[in-house]
């Protein structure tokens, strides 16, 4: 099947003037803007709803989409429920976050440090990553190898420090089977409701009614921990990571504080061995970082966006090595013009300081040696 039109798709997500009423004089056509027009001003969020900033989002991301998939990812934000506005119980010196259920279970004595914390709808979809969409590009890479349409439905999909359920929950709307695992507590606590996890009806387009996904969402240290070695299971047809997997975190050039950095639990090469053993064959792994740039002055670990693991690692585990530390610099910045990183109250140099690197990999079939 041909992939849907760009346009056709903006057109559903953008707003549509009012018409004249019938009889009306036809207005005199504007004339031609003798200056280039002005830079369309920076939308007020505060007075707009999380679903509606999404949609707006999606509309903007949407002409640097190719494949169906993509495209879909991003008009499936018109299908997002509203979670509404909930309530976590946090302890930063521990390390805990609680329901309010859990919290009011707890004996007297042992609540002292908690504080609550108010979670809002844009916090649910945001937390303090960003938007979702920005999922948008490597998608794009993922669906361009494995082929562009179709590459989502019905599908497998685990991604490796998830940080945020939107992205998961849209992919889910497509019909693909999505498994987050983070170490973050938090992000338990948030995703704890009713519906947060679980089956996701598909998302119903003009062209095609999309299957039943569904979202599962993991934490602990996987795989070092064996309850979330187990709880993420197998059979996996991509394994996606966006900025996690960084050489900065993982391989440190400069000692840094432990607490900026990843900690896998187990060796690099076992790390990826476990990443390899839950692909089917033919299954992508891709790593996908953005960085700002480094600090001559001082040594920032997520500034160094190369993979942490040695091509011949990855190799030694199984993996067909696509691409390398391609760089994606140009698309990243489109991405980021798009979701206007640039503007705002701390706009980001985009040409100085957004670089962005990946690697694909391919499970190949047993026994094949690589070429």
């Amino acid at each position: 099947m041909p992939a849907i039109p760009t346009l056709c798709l903006l057109a559903l997500l953008q707003p549509q003037p009012a018409q004249p009423p019938a009889g009306a004089p036809t207005p005199p056509a504007a004339p031609a803007a003798a200056q280039p027009a002005p830079e369309e001003p920076l939308p007020d969020f505060s007075r707009a709803s999380v679903i509606e900033r999404l949609r707006f989002e999606a509309s903007r991301v949407l002409p640097l989409a190719r494949c169906p998939d993509t495209q879909r990812f991003l008009l499936a934000t018109s299908f997002l429920d509203f979670p509404g506005d909930r309530a976590i119980w946090q302890h930063k010196a521990k390390g805990l976050a609680l329901t309010p259920g859990e919290y009011d279970g707890l004996p007297k004595d042992e609540r002292e440090g908690f504080v609550e914390r108010a979670i809002s709808e844009t916090d649910y979809f945001y937390t303090k990553y960003g938007s979702p969409l920005a999922y948008a590009r490597p998608l794009q890479i993922a669906c361009d190898a494995a082929g562009g349409e179709g590459s989502l439905q019905g599908k497998r999909i685990l991604d490796f420090g998830y940080g945020g359920v939107g992205h998961l929950r849209l992919l889910a709307m497509l019909g693909a089977h999505t498994v987050g695992v983070d170490v973050d507590p938090v992000l338990r606590a948030i995703y704890a409701w009713p519906g947060d996890t679980g089956p996701v009806p598909g998302a119903s387009f003009f062209d095609r009614q999309m299957p039943e996904g569904s979202v599962a969402l993991v934490t602990g240290r996987f795989p070092a921990e064996p309850a979330a070695a187990t709880a993420v299971g197998t059979g996996f047809d991509l394994i996606l990571s966006k900025n996690t997997l960084k050489n900065g975190y993982i391989n440190p050039e400069q000692p840094v504080d432990k607490r900026m950095l990843v900690d896998l639990g187990v060796p690099n090469d076992v790390f990826v061995k476990e990443l390899a053993s839950r692909l089917n064959t033919g299954g992508y792994l891709l790593i996908y970082n953005l960085s700002p740039a480094q600090n001559p002055e001082k040594y920032i670990p997520w500034a160094d966006g190369r993979c942490p693991f040695p091509r011949d690692m990855l190799e030694a585990a199984g993996l067909e090595v696509v691409k390398f530390d391609e760089n994606d610099d140009a698309a990243a910045r489109a991405l980021g013009r798009a979701l206007m990183w640039d503007r705002g109250e701390h706009p980001m140099d985009l040409e100085k300081d957004l670089f962005a690197l990946y690697t694909l990999c391919r499970k190949k079939e047993p026994g094949r040696s690589h070429p």
